[in-house]
């Protein structure tokens, strides 16, 4: 087993502890005002709220309903972190961490976020991450998923997915559609497929038949 250099065993001494007080407190997960107002905007303007000044209502928790117990424990976890890379955990749930990062204007989160979710397209999820590259639109998130679906298209066109992505989404949907069709020529004298050139082939020169392909 490889030893753990200095930056790991530092970083990792957190993890650990961290890990420990969410055993304790399973149900609500620890974290200092101070690391949530230095990572976000966000959190920084709902801490200064007077609510959670005066000390005679101390509000010790904060409800971000939007997220799962372990997709928080993710993004606390990054909040901890040195933030050079998604560990392991926290790519799990990048999908659903690209979005709270934009809530809460964690950008670098996101940044690694979109990173991982391109990284990871595949014919399963790419309707999924183009549908979530639009809200907010995010163009670099959307191009890849978009320049991926395109590709792959008589692939994913046949799945029950892309069925409910017409459904939902049908605007996209002509979108793609349309950017994956091919025409070319087939010349009825050479056979050669060729983009038509002053409606010749650019073989022989002579005057093709068009087959849709």
């Amino acid at each position: 087993m490889a030893t753990p250099t200095n930056k790991e065993h530092f970083s990792g001494g957190l993890a650990k502890v961290l890990a420990e007080k969410w055993q304790e407190h399973f149900s609500a997960i620890s974290a200092h005002k101070l690391i949530l107002a230095s990572r976000s905007e966000v959190f920084k303007k709902m801490l200064e709220l007077d609510e959670f000044k005066t000390s005679t209502k101390h509000v010790e928790t904060i409800t971000l309903s939007e997220m799962k117990q372990e997709e928080l424990e993710a993004f606390v976890e990054f909040i901890y972190s040195d933030g050079s890379k998604l560990s392991a955990n926290v790519k799990q749930h990048a999908r659903s961490l690209y979005l709270a990062a934009d809530k809460y204007e964690i950008m670098h989160l996101r940044d690694l976020c979109r990173a991982e979710l391109i990284s990871s397209l595949s014919f399963s999820n790419s309707l999924d991450i183009l549908e979530l590259a639009q809200i907010p639109f995010d163009k670099v998130l959307h191009d890849a998923a978009f320049s991926f679906i395109k590709k792959n298209l008589k692939t994913i066109d046949s799945s029950d997915e892309f069925k409910l992505f017409i459904a939902s989404n049908p605007n996209l949907a002509v979108e793609i559609v349309k950017a994956s069709l091919t025409c070319t020529l087939g010349c009825s004298s050479c056979g050669y497929n060729y983009t038509p050139r002053n409606g010749s082939c650019c073989s022989c020169g002579r005057i093709g038949t068009l087959r849709l392909i």
